[in-house]
């Protein structure tokens, strides 16, 4: 199995369909192949070796992903980079990934001069941009049309295929490590149960390209032969424009932006009228958000999906037939290509219905962590990879997801899942969103602690909450206090980081030792 294989067929069955929509430019897919072979060879001109890295940092774009399948033709390996990090972040993962080549746009070509003296390992750096080439930049339309196309080299198997940096969200990034076989066991699990991709549709990338959200439907709609269209990010208007003139048919969104969407003040239900599929994915759907969608958008087939970076990345998806019925909550249960089990510290099995760690094995979990073996070990267990993600099965295999176990809470001995607190708290009208957290405490060793930001015009009071949380839960599950901001600090992909919450509430500094007199 190899991620260039889908070009080769739609060379021979299909070279006239449109492989890629960037504004007002559409290439077909004899186009896009021939463009993917001379990158391919421009890369190896600049003296690209079998096997090194090739790191993107750019919005999405056609050329993205050109470059996408550019790098594998050229028997190298793809190193997305997180668009939202700061120059030392981006940095640290070009050197931990030791890339050689460098491809950047007009977003971050101003970045170059920095990583230059930072990361002295790039060797060369690949303009993608619209405009001239800054100096000391190789420009990429130049590149290819000074070189003429090479033969796929047909990466393949359980060879390296892309490294890509973890958010962040619970500590340092690290670099996971995926094969071909990898993204292409998830690719096609996720094909075979019949509702991720429409056939002959019209993809839209407004979801960033670099996280593996996204990027696993660019795998998927490309086995398909479908057409993909690109917006350089999320923006809820640039969207309601794309979707009707673009002849969109299936979307991505987190959760986030999806809420985002239905809050913007030019969103009507009107331009999605042609869109068939969303899939939503990377963070938990709250349940009010989802009845919301379900209510404006009820012509949309909706799915979900829950997994990880180091799965690929999918391990459960949930079908347009279960969101009405009685696991419409749930994360779905196993794709086609996964296996499921719930465990308890120890390893044992635990009972349906019972809360322990999300474990997962198959083909799509992860080679290891670069450069980290250890890890990589505490990790991934017997073929078995720990989630880190606390749920429950029932029954019937529907998996319901209820926390990140470093999200857990544990106040005065009793076990808080914050997830069941922010659903609690999103009830409440004034809330738009929130995250909760735990904050250090003497007495009980942490205190629930909730971060709120307030619907369109409104106010709510810590008193106002708390009446409202005392009707749905234990006292103990109770905030002991709140901090109402303007936004939540998200993630590239969209997911709260809630270290930079924490970061808010420090653990007091131990008293210090007193001053012992002559």
């Amino acid at each position: 199995m190899y991620l260039t294989q889908p070009l080769h067929r739609a060379l021979q069955q299909y070279p006239d369909r449109i492989a890629t929509v960037h504004g007002e430019r559409a290439r077909d897919f004899a186009t896009h192949v021939d463009r993917v072979a001379r990158l391919a060879a421009g890369l190896r001109s600049l003296g690209l070796a079998p096997g090194e890295r090739v790191a993107m940092y750019a919005l999405n774009s056609d050329r993205y992903l050109e470059h996408l399948m550019a790098v594998p033709w050229a028997d190298a390996v793809l190193a997305p980079v997180n668009t939202r990090w700061a120059e030392p972040e981006v940095a640290l993962a070009l050197n931990d990934c030791e890339a050689r080549l460098l491809v950047v746009d007009d977003a971050f070509a101003a970045a170059v001069p920095a990583l230059r003296d930072s990361c002295p390992g790039v060797r060369h750096v690949v303009y993608a941009g619209e405009g001239p080439a800054p100096e000391g930049c190789t420009d990429y339309e130049e590149l290819i049309a000074a070189s003429a196309p090479v033969p796929d080299a047909r990466r393949r198997g359980d060879a390296l295929a892309a490294l890509f940096y973890t958010g962040g969200t619970t500590g340092a990034p690290k670099g996971v490590m995926l094969s071909h076989a990898n993204l292409l066991t998830s690719a096609l699990g996720c094909l075979a149960s019949g509702f991720l991709a429409t056939p002959g549709g019209r993809f839209l990338h407004t979801a960033p390209m670099f996280h593996l959200g996204d990027l696993a439907h660019w795998v998927m709609q490309s086995v398909a032969g479908n057409t993909q269209v690109t917006l350089p990010g999320f923006d809820p208007a640039a969207l309601l424009a794309a979707v009707p003139a673009h002849g969109v048919t299936d979307l991505f969104l987190v959760p986030t932006m999806l809420q985002l969407l239905l809050d913007h003040e030019d969103f009507t239900p009107e331009p999605m009228a042609g869109l068939r599929r969303l899939v939503y994915a990377a963070s938990p759907m709250p349940r009010q958000l989802l009845d919301r969608v379900t209510a404006l958008l009820p012509h949309l087939e909706l799915v979900q999906a829950y997994g990880m970076t180091e799965l690929s990345p999918a391990v459960t998806l949930l079908s347009p037939a279960d969101h009405g019925g009685p696991h419409r909550y749930s994360a779905g249960r196993a794709a086609a290509h996964a296996e499921v089990r719930v465990v308890a510290p120890d390893g044992t099995v635990v009972p349906p219905g019972e809360v322990g760690e999300i474990t997962c094995r198959g083909g799509h979990v992860m080679q290891g962590y670069w450069g980290r073996p250890e890890q990589t070990a505490e990790t991934v267990r017997d073929g078995w990879l720990r989630t880190g993600d606390a749920g429950y099965l029932d029954p019937d295999g529907y998996l319901y997801v209820v926390d990140r176990i470093k999200d857990m809470i544990i106040t005065g001995g009793e076990n808080v899942w914050s997830g069941e607190v922010e659903n609690a708290l999103r009830e409440h009208p004034a809330v738009a969103s929130c995250a909760v957290i735990g904050v250090p405490d003497e007495r009980y060793g942490e205190r629930v602690h909730a971060v709120v930001v307030a619907a369109p015009g409104r106010r709510p009071t810590a008193a106002e909450l708390d009446g409202h949380l005392r009707a749905r839960l234990a006292g103990y599950k109770i905030p002991r206090g709140y901090d109402f901001l303007d936004e939540l600090p998200l993630s590239g992909a969209g997911k709260v980081l809630k270290s930079r919450l924490r970061e808010g509430h420090p653990v007091p500094a131990p008293p210090a030792d007193p001053v012992v007199g002559p």
